[in-house]
């Protein structure tokens, strides 16, 4: 069925029906429509697989070829923060759908639905979220081809990158919402998504050896504890407790829940 009929539809239903229930019925009518538009986009759960796997095995065996880390093959020691990458590319880049939907007029059939806009907000989180975590499974099925992966740290891996891709997702709705063109939010998700990338440890060991400037930029990145907790849970090397490392991305996926809220609430 078309989203866009069967966010009428539920429109028309959400009506009739108390405010906590539409509420609920709101959040899945939003999510329900972006698992379908997923479903349809059949090249980029294919893109959104193949880029990682190019990484690991062009760039992890290349270099991987010359050194390892921690007694660990390079390539097997990349493949957490690869796993990250993924979920942060796949879900800042997420908030290019509210642009999208603004030029094809489906986000007004959404915002004057009989709910809220943070339930929306949420709708669309948890849709971003599926998707995500739907490519990071795909990943997973290849774990077998990296010896040093601990098959036993998958779900804890699977629980840090879960909690990431709230925040990220959030991120990248809240930066949707500040933009009306493509091309200026593909700008500034750049500048945000490229050094949090390369600044999280994801494809080198984080220890004294880094410039001290360095240091200081890798440990005030949240990516950096997502890359090292799905390290450990993986491989067993890490640079900070486990603790550590969940309760600071918790604290920024809260703070990005809160944020991308805001900015959605008062997009016109």
């Amino acid at each position: 069925m078309n989203p866009r009929l069967v966010i009428a539809r539920e429109g028309i239903d959400l009506m009739h029906e108390g405010h906590f229930k539409r509420e609920l019925r709101g959040i899945y009518a939003v999510w329900w429509r972006e698992f379908k538009i997923f479903q349809r986009e059949k090249s980029r759960v294919v893109a959104s697989v193949v880029q990682p796997l190019l990484w690991l095995f062009l760039f992890g065996s290349g270099v991987g070829a010359s050194f390892s880390v921690g007694g660990v093959n390079y390539r097997d020691y990349i493949y957490p923060g690869i796993l990250s990458m993924s979920v942060l590319f796949g879900s800042v880049f997420f908030g290019l759908y509210i642009i999208w939907d603004r030029k094809i007029d489906v986000l007004k059939a959404v915002l004057v639905a009989p709910v809220s806009r943070v339930s929306i907000f949420f709708g669309k989180v948890l849709g971003g979220c599926t998707d995500i975590i739907i490519q990071v499974l795909i990943l997973f099925a290849f774990s077998f081809l990296f010896p040093a992966v601990n098959l036993w740290g998958i779900p804890l891996a699977l629980g840090i990158l879960l909690i990431t891709a709230i925040a990220m997702v959030s991120l990248g709705l809240a930066i949707g919402s500040l933009f009306e063109s493509l091309e200026g939010f593909q700008l500034v998700a750049t500048f945000v998504v490229f050094p949090l990338f390369f600044l999280s440890g994801a494809l080198f060991p984080v220890d004294e050896r880094l410039p001290i400037w360095l240091q200081g930029a890798v440990k005030l990145n949240p990516l950096t504890y997502t890359v090292d907790g799905v390290r450990y849970a993986l491989l067993g090397l890490n640079n900070f407790p486990l603790y550590v490392d969940i309760g600071i991305i918790v604290v920024f996926a809260l703070l990005m829940i809160i944020m991308g809220s805001i900015l959605f609430s008062r997009m016109k």
